[in-house]
């Protein structure tokens, strides 16, 4: 799993391999990623956007900017949670995802916070890091 914490608010992603979606004699690797953003801080935010950088073995590189995430736009109170799983393929056995989401506070006010980068890799090669 990974971590990272910005104004209070906590991002964890824990990356799984879906051996049964990918191909990697097509070179057709699958990852689902679960998603847990938690208000640790006293103020009510919102999750208003989210931008995805996607880096495959061989340095291609995919962005995805988007309002909310998996549809939804989750307001958090304080000591609430909020958890979903989403996924990405690659054309490479392995890569590396990062990212930030835009979150809003009730007075209006946006920041981002970051989401930790995390490692993608499959059996289908030595495991490294990216």
């Amino acid at each position: 799993m990974y971590s990272e914490t910005t104004r209070e608010i906590k991002v964890t992603v824990k990356p799984v391999y879906l051996e049964d979606q990918s191909s990697p004699h097509e070179n057709h690797f699958v990852w689902a990623y679960h998603v847990r953003i938690e208000n640790l801080g006293g103020q009510t935010v919102q999750l208003r956007a989210r931008h995805w950088r996607i880096t495959d073995a061989n340095g291609r590189l995919q962005e995805v900017r988007g309002a909310g995430v998996v549809g939804e736009q989750p307001v958090l109170k304080p000591g609430e949670s909020f958890e979903y799983t989403s996924g990405t393929p690659l054309g490479t056995p392995s890569g590396i995802m990062m990212g930030s989401y835009q979150m809003e506070t009730g007075s209006g006010e946006k920041f981002d916070i970051r989401v930790p980068a995390f490692s993608l890799d499959s059996p289908s090669q030595p495991i490294r890091l990216n």
